[in-house]
């Protein structure tokens, strides 16, 4: 299963197993100001009492900190009266397990008398405060590790969390205000007055996993420990897991995993420019991204969502094709058995049972069809298109509302992923009266969700797309072979190339869309939203239309929306502020933030990238450049 944890640059922390969102080991506080964490380690000097953290927080002692953040792992080191610890926190590949290795050096001139002590605070669910008083703690007999279950943590209800120590040494407690004390600091724990830590365990306590380890240091000697906490399928499952990562020897093997498999999978692709901070990113950080927090985590420090997104996963997945394909051909196929029936899919869906979000966005379904023939086309890899998945069954979206959450049926009807593909785009081929697609409610911008949500709206950036998609799988078709499907392919496009010109220009740049009244969004005769960058860059990334439109289009993202004093490339100008237009909750977003006007870099990316398809290398140069948070002006500028 997936596993994870955020680490911040103080030491903050939140682990999760198989749902950053669902379950939940350690809590998550999305407070980017004070960054508490659940999870904390502590030294303390046995002669003299006085206590302090390998990071930063939540105790941080009186010499400077250093935090390095590597692919996989990070590093915090430290001094403190000649005492020097370096902590590395990572989690192992193939195992549902977060280490923590700190290595101990003591250059003070005198041997020294240490404790150290990880705690974890408990939510072994969504929230801590629902779950704690269903938590129940144990001591392991064989191993002395720390267990703790929630039995009513549905589908999740078998797991069981652990945290074992490499030290022999050690006393433990499973409740939290031993720890802290009631309404304690974490900064300055209750724990600190006592020897040793009392050996509670059971039910009906402030539920944590708390170990403390003793150990001695010669001056001039160094040491290692290593912590490991982590989360079993069922209690037979932690005992291996426990054993398995016993010990500090076990702890650097599987360190070493983790570089030796971030090295092979960011150094398949290589580029070297003039420009370092380009290359700094383009080899290593953004796929590291894609993978650890895309993919594999769905998470984030400000953002914990843990569901799968069928559109927002498969962009994510298509950038690992020539660096982990294995993984797009599994988000492919995994998407595939989130269609519904009818053809539409699940917004986004919650592993590892799949209750999700039914909606009428109208984009989400087409994005397979078009991540297939991006996979197939480099690869060749056509063996993908025969994997059989079922279908969903759920009742349909009613048309007085604009999604329902819900754990749909597993259909017994299923289909090739090929077949899979035929019924997205067939599902995708309803247009309003202007010949282009129907905009239902949102297409990529979410936050547009009443734009066409009676129905007759249209978008522009989804002609474009569906374009896109169409001439793709025509020629994907046509390998089958499926030549009456091809045509139809190929005929609709067609048809939609007709439109695009016919309705989507707006005499200097494309429209955004067409609201259910007809009216245009995305237009100079607009007051807000006059120009969105969508269209003018799929214009391009596509290579529909008339091309002098196209590079006119660029020139008018290039004036209206490239702000180059402060550093943004907006997502449309100007913002919804002003008007009476109801084009969704886009509108309650502050001006200029997020979706409503601001930089929303997938966007921003996506313009850079059409001016590269346009041969303007210049300008496309350029506008990674000022999103580039790498460069110390952008950096300041957000």
């Amino acid at each position: 299963p997936y596993f994870g944890s955020v680490v911040s640059e103080s030491g903050g922390a939140y682990t999760w197993c198989e749902n950053a969102r669902s379950y939940r080991l350690t809590p998550w506080h999305n407070d980017p100001v004070g960054d508490p964490s659940g999870e904390a380690l502590y030294l303390r000097d046995e002669d003299d009492g006085r206590c302090w953290s390998p990071t930063p927080l939540p105790a941080a002692g009186a010499g400077l900190y250093t935090t390095r953040h590597g692919f996989g792992y990070s590093v915090f080191e430290h001094t403190e009266d000649g005492l020097t610890t370096e902590l590395t926190v990572f989690v192992a590949l193939d195992a549902p397990l977060k280490l923590l290795l700190l290595k101990l050096k003591n250059g003070s001139g005198r041997a020294r008398r240490l404790s150290l002590t990880a705690l974890f605070e408990l939510s072994l669910g969504e929230q801590r405060s629902s779950n704690m008083p269903f938590i129940v703690t144990e001591v392991e007999p064989g191993s002395g590790a720390l267990l703790a279950r929630n039995a009513y943590a549905s589908e999740f209800a078998r797991r069981v969390a652990f945290l074992d120590c490499s030290l022999e040494e050690r006393s433990h407690s499973g409740d939290r205000r031993e720890l802290l004390g009631r309404n304690g600091d974490p900064a300055s724990p209750a724990f600190l007055h006592k020897a040793r830590l009392s050996g509670r365990v059971g039910a009906a306590l402030d539920p944590c996993l708390a170990m403390q380890a003793a150990l001695s240091l010669e001056d001039g000697e160094e040491r290692e420990v290593a912590f490991t906490f982590g989360s079993g399928m069922d209690l037979d499952d932690a005992r291996t897991l426990i054993h398995r990562f016993r010990g500090t020897g076990a702890a650097h093997a599987a360190l070493e995993g983790v570089w030796a498999y971030w090295k092979r999978t960011l150094g398949a692709v290589q580029v070297r420019t003039p420009d370092a901070a380009f290359d700094f990113l383009a080899n290593g950080w953004l796929l590291y991204q894609v993978l650890a927090a895309r993919i594999f985590g769905r998470s984030g420090f400000y953002q914990s969502g843990g569901a799968f997104g069928f559109r927002d996963q498969l962009q994510d997945a298509m950038a690992l094709v020539h660096a982990e394909p294995a993984i797009l051909r599994e988000q492919i196929v995994r998407s595939s058995s989130r269609q519904f029936r009818e053809g539409d899919v699940q917004h986004w869906w919650h592993p590892p049972q799949g209750r999700g979000v039914r909606t009428r966005i109208s984009d989400d379904y087409l994005w397979l069809p078009y991540a297939v023939c991006r996979y197939v086309g480099a690869l060749g890899d056509i063996g993908v298109l025969e994997e059989r998945t079922s279908f969903l069954e759920g009742r349909p979206v009613r048309p007085d509302e604009e999604s329902y959450y819900d754990l749909p049926l597993r259909s017994e009807e299923s289909g090739t992923v090929y077949e899979h593909c035929v019924r997205a785009i067939e599902h995708g081929l309803r247009f309003g009266e202007h010949g282009l697609p129907l905009m239902g409610s949102g297409d990529w911008n979410d936050g547009m969700n009443l734009v066409g949500d009676h129905g007759k709206g249209e978008s522009v950036w989804l002609a474009f797309f569906l374009h896109d998609v169409l001439v793709r799988f025509a020629a994907l078709a046509l390998t089958r072979p499926d030549p009456a499907f091809a045509s139809h392919c190929t005929a609709t496009a067609a048809k939609l190339r007709d439109a695009l010109s016919a309705h989507g220009w707006d005499g200097a740049w494309y429209r955004r869309a067409y609201f259910d009244s007809g009216e245009p969004l995305g237009s100079a005769k607009n007051v807000d939203c006059q120009i969105d960058s969508l269209p003018q860059s799929w214009a391009a990334l596509t290579g529909v239309g008339d091309p002098a439109r196209t590079k006119e289009a660029l020139r008018s993202l290039d004036a209206r929306l490239v702000d180059r004093e402060l550093g943004l490339v907006k997502l449309f100008d100007p913002p919804f502020d002003r008007s009476d237009a109801e084009p969704g909750y886009v509108k309650g977003y502050v001006p200029g933030v997020r979706e409503n006007g601001g930089q929303y870099t997938h966007a921003a990316v996506w313009a850079a990238m059409a001016f590269a398809a346009t041969g303007d290398a210049e300008r496309a140069w350029e506008l990674f450049g000022l999103i580039n948070p790498v460069h110390p002006k952008n950096a300041l500028a957000r």
